[in-house]
C-alpha cells in the first residue's frame, strides 16, 4: 500500500493552492467554461458531471498516495481559476540505515494536470503556482528531481517550462493518449535538487517583473 502524503495549502501573493475537493466544483466548472478553446493540448473537463468525476478521480489518487491535487485560487478576489497537482510520486527502495530509508515523502515527483482560466493569461498566476510547488517539493519533501511533461505540439507550455528553468530531456514517443485522442508524443523537462537554489532566485526575478 502506498504511503499517503499530507495535504497542504500553499499560499503566495497572487495565488493560493488549496487541497482539491468537492467544494471547488462550481468554481472549477466556471473556470473551465470561460474559454474551452485554450485547452487544445490539455484535457480539461467541461460541465458539472465531467468536473465532478475529475475531482473524484484526483481525490482517489491522493488517498492512494499517488498524487496531491490542488485547486488554484486567485488571492485578490478568492476566485477559483484552475487546477494543478503533484503526481507520479515515487519512493525509491533505499537500503536500511540510509537516511532516506522509510520516508513517507517522495524521492521524485512530477508536476502537471495544470490548467488555468482565460483571465489568468499574462499574469503571475502560473509562475507563482510553479514556484510554490517547486519550493514545497525541494524544501519540504526534499525530492531529488521534479519532472514536467507536455504534448510535444504545445509550444506555449514548452516555452513556459523552459522559462522557469526546466531542462529539456527529450521526446517520449507515443507516451500517452493526447487530448485529441491520438498517440501523444510528450516533451519531457526536469529540474534537479542542485539546480533549485539558482532557480529560486530566477523565480523571484520573474515575479518581481510580473
Amino acid at each position: 500500500m502506498e504511503r499517503r502524503v499530507d495535504s497542504v495549502t500553499l499560499s503566495g501573493a497572487h495565488v493560493r493552492l488549496e487541497p482539491l475537493g468537492p467544494a471547488h466544483l462550481d468554481g472549477l466548472v466556471a473556470a473551465a467554461a470561460a474559454d474551452p478553446s485554450l485547452y487544445q493540448w490539455t484535457v480539461v473537463p467541461q460541465g458539472r458531471d465531467e468536473m465532478a468525476r475529475y475531482i473524484e478521480a484526483a481525490v482517489a489518487l491522493r488517498d492512494a498516495g499517488r498524487a496531491l491535487p490542488f485547486a488554484t485560487v486567485r488571492v485578490a478576489d478568492g476566485e477559483i481559476i484552475g487546477s494543478t497537482r503533484f503526481f507520479d510520486l515515487e519512493r525509491w527502495a533505499w537500503p536500511a540505515g540510509h537516511p532516506r530509508h522509510g520516508r513517507a515523502e517522495p524521492d521524485v515527483c512530477e508536476i502537471g494536470y495544470t490548467w488555468l482560466t482565460r483571465s489568468t493569461i499574462r499574469t503571475a498566476a502560473n509562475t507563482e503556482a510553479k514556484r510554490l510547488m517547486l519550493a514545497y517539493a525541494f524544501e519540504s519533501w526534499q525530492v531529488l528531481r521534479v519532472c514536467l511533461h507536455t504534448d510535444a505540439r504545445n509550444q506555449r507550455s514548452r516555452a513556459a517550462m523552459e522559462r522557469i528553468g526546466g531542462k529539456f530531456e527529450g521526446i517520449l514517443r507515443a507516451h500517452k493518449i493526447a487530448s485529441d485522442f491520438i498517440s501523444r508524443d510528450s516533451a519531457r523537462y526536469s529540474i534537479v535538487a542542485d539546480e533549485w537554489p539558482d532557480l529560486k532566485l530566477r523565480f523571484s526575478q520573474l515575479l518581481a517583473s510580473a
